[in-house]
């Protein structure tokens, strides 16, 4: 029996590492053709695309432009012929203290905002067109819990990704028939970003403290929150539109702790 997505066509903003890395390499062992978009992580991206095979491509782009995420779509058509699936999931932040009001300044919201809000809007308007052409197209935005909750890692970081729920309904809407849009909402996720910058027994630790934090008893990896987003993608979820489901492990269920500022 044939994968019903195989040889659709996945645009991953921010592919080349962590959460899109996984999932460039699930949608690749569903016979998924993948466009991996990067910004500065060429080598990764493109050691991706030679490790998965299909077809799949590197390519260069700034999200945060409107030029760039044309030109994005661009070169997943011209490759492929087609655009099927897209990938919102790169995104920025700057960590800061929500209870010190000054430390972050309207540059920072701006900066956040364009990567995590505009951009993945820009991306969704680049691709709408051939979108609209393809037989299940789909589109999945990364969130995060912050945008639920207020909390996470700054409070502009928080807002974007209020912001990014909140386009999910509306272009959910707008788009439906054609191309459903849905949204997921991580809280912790055990990437490079923390192994990389703790020596491995300190790393454990922590995993070990935020798998303490959770119902589930686990400290979620880019894997587990990447199954998620690639069933929210399949065709077999055609009935799914302008939904946010969160991947935390069931934290936020504890309402004391995910209520309070500084945890992601």
């Amino acid at each position: 029996m044939s994968d019903a997505m195989a040889g659709m066509v996945a645009i991953v903003t921010g592919g080349g590492t962590g959460i899109g890395a996984a999932v460039v390499r699930r949608l690749a062992a569903r016979g998924v053709r993948c466009v991996i978009n990067y910004a500065s992580s060429r080598e990764a991206a493109e050691a991706l695309a030679a490790e998965v095979g299909n077809g799949a491509i590197a390519v260069q782009a700034d999200v945060a432009q409107d030029v760039h995420c044309r030109a994005l779509a661009g070169a997943a058509r011209d490759a492929f012929g087609r655009i099927d699936l897209l990938v919102n999931n790169a995104g920025r932040t700057k960590f800061a203290d929500h209870e010190d009001m000054e430390a972050l300044d309207a540059s920072d919201f701006i900066d956040i905002y364009r990567l995590n809000a505009i951009a993945p809007f820009q991306m969704i308007r680049a691709c709408a067109p051939a979108m609209r052409g393809g037989p299940a197209s789909a589109v999945v935005n990364i969130a995060s819990v912050a945008g639920m909750f207020g909390n996470g890692s700054s409070v502009a970081y928080a807002a974007s990704k209020g912001a990014l729920v909140t386009m999910t309904q509306s272009l959910a809407r707008v788009l439906a028939p054609a191309i459903r849009v849905n949204a997921v909402a991580p809280g912790y996720v055990g990437t490079g970003w923390f192994s990389e910058r703790m020596a491995p027994d300190a790393f454990a630790a922590f995993e070990r403290f935020i798998a303490g934090q959770t119902p589930m008893a686990m400290a979620p990896g880019p894997d587990d929150i990447a199954g998620p987003i690639v069933n929210l993608l399949d065709p077999a979820s055609r009935v799914i539109t302008g939904e946010t489901v969160l991947l935390d492990a069931g934290a936020h269920l504890d309402v004391g702790l995910s209520r309070r500022p500084g945890k992601a």
